[in-house]
């Protein structure tokens, strides 16, 4: 698989996707190398997060509203997905914020950042007025509370010869650490950045599951969504 990182997709997250030589027949990395697919929903959620975190440290009202439009263009489902926990967990952590901000959020911390620009605020009536028209589907999610110190691995499986996209979308809380990997324990994807927002995108050579192990390196919780299409 060509490397890439994050920023090249989504600006900011360095995530690098390593291409491994096969060790035998079906057994090297479930990845074609020569496939690739459309970005999709959790594309969109995912640079939404980053623009919001970025819009909100420079306290751009602009940026932020950005990401309010991008999150609230797509329709997520929730789903269910097989997981094992692991770990100690860290003695005195504080509880974290119960989800990542949505669209809402993001709209209602744009207008604040507005202020008495005119300008802006017409901006924010136009789209909170546009609503979710026009929404896209293709992003799925699952929440999970995550305490400092413990690690989710979970199993999610991809059609082989089909794009495949997820993303790991924290509530801003605790660092967490992702490797996500295929059935032969190749590595596809790996982000140790201080950051809790990772995407990463493939395509399978095969029909198999992948193993997207989530580490919280904080020092509290971090309640989490990890994001498929």
């Amino acid at each position: 698989m060509k490397r890439h990182t994050l920023a090249a997709a989504l600006a900011t997250t360095a995530l690098v996707v390593f291409s491994l030589p096969a060790l035998a027949e079906n057994k090297g990395p479930n990845v074609d190398p020569a496939a690739t697919g459309t970005k999709g929903g959790v594309a969109t959620i995912a640079l939404a997060q980053e623009l919001y975190e970025l819009g909100m440290a420079n306290k751009d009202a602009l940026t932020v509203l950005t990401a309010a439009k991008l999150a609230g263009s797509v329709e997520v489902k929730e789903v269910e997905q097989k997981k094992e926990t692991k770990g100690e967990e860290t003695a005195g952590q504080e509880d974290g914020a119960e989800a990542p901000v949505d669209a809402a959020t993001m709209m209602a911390s744009a207008k604040e950042l507005a202020g008495e620009d005119e300008v802006l605020a017409g901006l924010i009536e136009d789209a909170q007025a546009e609503g979710s028209r026009g929404r896209i589907g293709g992003a799925s999610s699952t929440r999970s509370k995550l305490p400092a110190g413990k690690t989710d691995v979970w199993e999610v499986p991809f059609y082989g010869n089909s794009y495949a996209e997820l993303a790991v979308v924290g509530d801003g809380d605790a660092n967490l650490d992702v490797l996500v990997t295929d059935e032969n324990g190749n590595t596809i994807c790996y982000d140790v950045s201080w950051s809790d927002k990772v995407y990463c995108d493939f395509v399978p050579s095969w029909n198999g599951y992948f193993y997207v192990t989530v580490e919280n390196r904080g020092s509290k919780r971090n309640t989490y969504y990890l994001m498929t299409n």
